[in-house]
């Protein structure tokens, strides 16, 4: 005996099974528009339930992707280590102003060991943030601006150098307020620009920058620690100060000519979604 099965469209919708939620209408008990809808599928029983979500054409979701902002964990020990590396700032240009160099040097040392170890945990436990990467070389530049300025003031620093180092880091620092406001998402209002969870841009610091950076913290450090060497270092830190006005006039020339020392972060993020997602096509 052979079994014959009718494959016709008529009979495969005959063999679907009503969903809960059409049942529950015709009891009274749901009332309103469903939100789920019913899709068939020929010669199977059973009927797929998808939601209205799915149905949005892929503009739509990347639209909403683009609106929803963006946030990020700032609190992290990295994050901490830096902001005390900030606070002791202030003690350490009084330490200096008042001629105390044991205290200028000890906080020296932690400005130094806590910068390491903050790196070491963001790159090992991949606690890197965005305003990690703002608040990390603002921690260098608040500590090189202290002891340039105290330096300076007791005479130890020569004022034509921390005229060129400072006139550097006042006009970058300019130059990240100006991208953070025009690389704010809208609406750019002043609690959300100085909402450090919603990560619009980030600074990547040049090649000549870092050196640049290093050779001011060796000279800096050189300098409040020689009173208490037992030779005299005068010479060797001439030839270094001219070493270093040098270097920063040529990275603070680097990020005006460099293409990717700044990165939007919206953008980038939207050029990563692929053609499946709805994202452009590169």
């Amino acid at each position: 005996m052979s079994l014959h099965f009718p494959t016709s469209l008529s009979f495969a919708r005959s063999l679907r099974v009503r969903t809960p939620v059409y049942g529950c209408r015709r009891l009274g008990l749901f009332r309103g528009k469903s939100t789920v809808k019913q899709h068939f599928r020929p010669f199977s029983v059973y009927t797929a339930l998808r939601s209205d979500r799915d149905n949005k054409p892929n503009s739509t979701r990347l639209e909403e992707r683009r609106s929803k902002p963006i946030r990020e964990n700032v609190y992290t020990w990295p994050n901490l280590l830096t902001m005390s590396r900030i606070a002791a700032c202030p003690v350490l240009g009084y330490a200096i102003v008042k001629g105390d160099f044991y205290i200028a040097t000890s906080l020296l040392v932690y400005a130094g060991l806590t910068d390491f170890v903050d790196g070491f945990l963001a790159r090992r436990y991949n606690m890197r943030s965005v305003l990690g990467t703002i608040l990390d070389p603002a921690a260098d530049k608040t500590l090189m601006t202290t002891l340039t300025i105290t330096l300076a003031v007791k005479g130890m620093l020569p004022v034509p150098l921390a005229v060129i180092i400072l006139g550097r880091d006042v006009a970058l620092s300019l130059s990240a307020f100006y991208i953070r406001y025009t690389s704010l998402p809208a609406p750019k209002t002043w609690a959300r620009y100085w909402d450090f969870s919603l990560p619009s841009a980030e600074v990547r610091p040049t090649e000549i920058s870092k050196v640049n950076t290093a050779l001011q913290l060796v000279l800096m450090g050189t300098t409040t620690i020689s009173p208490l060497l037992p030779t005299d270092i005068s010479l060797p830190l001439q030839g270094l100060q001219w070493i270093v006005a040098a270097t920063t006039i040529w990275s603070g020339l680097s990020y005006v000519f460099s293409k990717d020392a700044v990165r939007i972060i919206a953008q980038h993020r939207v050029r990563r979604k692929g053609p499946s997602d709805g994202g452009p096509q590169k």
